[in-house]
């Protein structure tokens, strides 16, 4: 196991509690997850062997009485935006205005040439890991890809791999005997997705349009340790964060499909990134300056609630 392994999976108690300011209120104690506090002589005290390190007992306490070592105070320290770390309280938020938000971002796919300043980007990782995790494991990493350099260095090998499998795809026998033995991801590639493909492939050798990635000038990889107890959600719930995020700083979003397909099947990307093998990249979110503009938002299609 890996040291960034250990790290998702410890357990280890890292609170403390000031003894002089503790009130003995309890509150730390009812919210905490894993029984780690307890109350002797009507003060809180650490009595357990194990923490998930969530910290809800220091945010519960009114006396400000207690710390957790392990978490980092600088991830809501933001470089482009103030953001007040009072708790908002159940309802008090409108809930109107969330939904609205939620309906405005759209997938983007027309951006401008301009870049996007690193500390925007590093701003929307904070907001990323404002999201739940299972176990409080909080197993995420995000790879930045700054420019749009970097960002045609990943599309070319992204294309480089489409290429071959639009090769594959064209064998008609090779499609045929996969599908007999029960293999038919190759045949459903070749009828819903070889004609797009191509046909992007060939904008780009053409410095025509870039289909892929749609112009953005930036590139965040969402990945998440694969030692965690369910990391594809967390690295999503935090994704979906950053989506939002992103559209309240006035930026435009889109979330990569085709790229994480490539990366699943072709680890050599990846590790182009820097990600090691221990991790798995969930998401890959293209961003930039939106060249677009809507007048309402856009309707879903019927859903099934039961």
């Amino acid at each position: 196991m890996t040291d960034d392994q250990k790290k998702v999976l410890n357990r280890s108690v890292t609170t403390n509690i000031d003894a002089e300011r503790c009130v003995g209120c309890g509150l730390c104690i009812s919210v905490c997850p894993k029984e780690t506090l307890t109350m002797e002589d009507g003060k809180a005290v650490v009595t357990g062997t194990e923490s998930l390190n969530c910290d809800h007992c220091a945010a519960v306490c009114p006396t400000e009485a207690i710390r957790v070592a392990a978490v980092d105070p600088s991830l809501f320290q933001f470089q482009t935006f103030a953001c007040d770390t009072r708790w908002c309280p159940h309802g008090r938020f409108d809930t109107g205005t969330l939904v609205n938000l939620m309906g405005s971002r759209r997938s983007c796919r027309n951006f401008t040439d301009q870049a996007v300043d690193r500390t925007l980007l590093e701003d929307l990782v904070k907001v990323g890991v404002t999201a739940p995790s299972g176990s409080n494991c909080q197993p995420w990493t995000f790879t930045i890809l700054p420019d749009r350099e970097a960002v045609n260095r990943l599309g070319r090998r992204v294309g480089n791999f489409f290429r071959k499998t639009n090769r594959m795809a064209e064998n008609r026998w090779l499609r045929t005997g996969l599908k007999l033995i029960g293999k038919p991801e190759l045949d459903t590639y070749y009828r819903l997705h070889y004609p797009t493909v191509e046909m992007g492939l060939a904008a780009w050798d053409r410095g025509e349009r870039d289909l892929l990635f749609h112009g953005a000038t930036a590139v965040i990889v969402v990945a998440a340790d694969n030692a965690a107890s369910c990391p594809s959600e967390d690295a999503l719930l935090a994704t979906g964060n950053m989506l939002l995020a992103a559209h309240a700083m006035g930026l435009g979003t889109c979330l990569v499909g085709f790229v994480i397909e490539a990366m699943r099947r072709d680890k050599a990307i990846v590790r182009m990134l820097g990600i090691p093998d221990h991790e798995t990249p969930y998401a890959v979110i293209a961003l930039g300056w939106p060249n677009e503009t809507y007048q309402r938002v856009a309707g879903r299609k019927p859903t099934v609630i039961r």
